[in-house]
């Protein structure tokens, strides 16, 4: 029992390798993947061919059509010698194929690979490029069904089986998350054909082709101008070298923590200034840090970024078993619950259990937003005032232990005092952190305003009294600023 897997090549009975046309010519037992190739006509006669193009027509989900190919072939493999043919290369974009190979070997029946020209060949003769060049080549169908494309987009793509509207419809969706919708891009039909296209088209517009057929294929162009996340770590990893930047060597993990909170906290900044081009800046900015760490862990081997990625993609899909599981949710809220009762389970299976409720909470985070945190886990279970006047009591407590201290316990009485004003912001249902950074943010314009109209006066700022820097205050206040 043999089983001979067969590539046809991409449309022209030119392309057909002299091995293949003789596995044919002897063979008694053909089955084609499909009747739907320029070549088929011209294929030697003598043996019994029979096509799976009544299982496309008949079956709407790929998987289902490559599972009964399979079973048929299999069962036919074992019956006697068979020849399985399909279009191009039998191990370029062939799932049925490559299922057949690994299910031949369980079932002990004997496989012969024969290569075709697949569709990638005559499109590089099309495009005039040379695949070393870092061509990425894809399965249009898998693009299709993801939301980003798995593409480095310093480089050039090819993406075949794009073979209909519908699925270059989607594939455009999936690449617009990274390219362009302008982005020049082309459309390649019939590749190893007299009827060879190269059709230049922007993305946005490749579902609106009158020639995508199924032997349409898409090439991407590279993005270029230093796109890609690989590039970034090239760049990181070179300066880190030996022949490279002395400041960046000699950092460690500790020597960067403060710049970490730096472009943390200016990322923040260009987001609450809603200045997006500021925040494209910033990101970039706080991504080095991310890297920066990373090829350090890398060098002194403690992880690699491999890992930091893994560990996140895992994380993610673990967490949200509403989207990747069979799990319903009401909405946000409890999304957050689920969240944090996943993350006690998996510190739990790790050993790793918080021996505190709030152990969770980072201790680095800043204090008013700390207070905030721990008193809001300390209220899921309840421990908590019953109404929001008991608050207010406590405030006025506090307020009179702060006036009545000594020397010694006056910062003590102000942070308690502060910890219980946090309490009152979650009653009343205000962020703390960000109601100070509001607050700070208005009495930054309010006292610049103060500075512009002293500077118009001529005089210093200390030549003015309060009462004329309130009144300018006043001012301020009345134009709302």
């Amino acid at each position: 029992m043999t089983l001979t897997i067969l590539g046809l090549g991409p449309g022209s009975i030119d392309d057909l390798t002299r091995k293949a046309w003789r596995a044919l010519e002897t063979a008694k037992t053909v089955y084609l993947r499909t009747e739907q190739h320029p070549c088929v006509p011209y294929l030697p006669q003598g043996a019994t061919y029979h096509s799976f193009d009544s299982v496309y027509n008949t079956v709407d989900d790929f998987a289902e059509v490559y599972s009964a190919i399979v079973e048929r072939v299999l069962a036919a493999a074992q019956a006697g010698d068979v020849v399985y043919a399909v279009p191009g290369d039998p191990l370029v974009g062939e799932s049925a194929a490559k299922q057949l190979l690994q299910k031949a070997k369980t079932a002990g029946i004997t496989v012969e690979v024969i290569n075709g020209v697949s569709f990638v060949e005559p499109a590089l003769a099309l495009l005039g490029i040379d695949a070393l060049d870092g061509l990425q080549v894809l399965d249009g169908i898998s693009v299709a069904a993801m939301h980003h494309p798995p593409i480095n987009p310093d480089y050039p793509a090819l993406l075949g089986q794009v073979y209909s509207r519908d699925v270059a419809s989607n594939v455009k969706l999936t690449l617009m998350n990274q390219y362009p919708d302008d982005f020049p891009v082309m459309l390649i039909h019939a590749a190893g054909t007299p009827n060879a296209l190269a059709e230049n088209v922007p993305l946005h517009a490749i579902d609106h082709s009158d020639h995508i057929r199924h032997m349409t294929a898409l090439y991407l162009p590279a993005l270029g101008e230093m796109a890609s996340f690989e590039q970034f770590q090239e760049i990181i990893a070179h300066l880190r070298a030996p022949e490279g930047c002395p400041w960046d060597r000699k950092q460690t993990h500790v020597s960067l923590r403060r710049y970490l909170l730096e472009e943390t906290y200016e990322t923040l900044d260009a987001i609450d200034r809603e200045d997006m081009a500021a925040l494209a800046e910033e990101l970039g900015d706080l991504l080095l840090q991310i890297i920066l760490h990373t090829q350090i862990a890398t060098e002194d081997g403690e992880f690699y970024m491999a890992d930091v990625l893994r560990h996140i993609n895992q994380k993610m899909i673990r967490r949200h078993p509403h989207v990747w599981g069979d799990v319903n949710v009401d909405g946000a809220e409890q999304v957050v619950t689920n969240w944090e009762a996943l993350k006690r389970q998996e510190k739990a299976e790790n050993g790793k259990a918080d021996e505190s409720l709030l152990d969770s909470i980072p201790k680095g985070l800043p204090a008013l937003l700390q207070a905030h945190q721990y008193q809001a886990r300390a209220a899921k279970v309840n421990f908590d005032w019953d109404q929001v006047d008991d608050v207010i009591a406590k405030v006025r407590e506090e307020m009179d232990e702060v006036l009545e201290a000594d020397d010694a316990h006056r910062a003590e009485e102000m942070g308690d005092l502060l910890f219980v004003l946090v309490n009152w912001a979650r009653w009343l249902g205000v962020e703390p952190e960000m109601a100070l950074h509001d607050a700070n943010a208005k009495f930054y314009r309010r006292f610049n305003y103060i500075e512009q109209q002293v500077a118009n006066s001529g005089k210093a700022m200390t030549d003015h009294t309060l009462a004329e820097l309130d009144a300018f205050w006043n001012a301020a206040k009345a134009e709302g600023l």
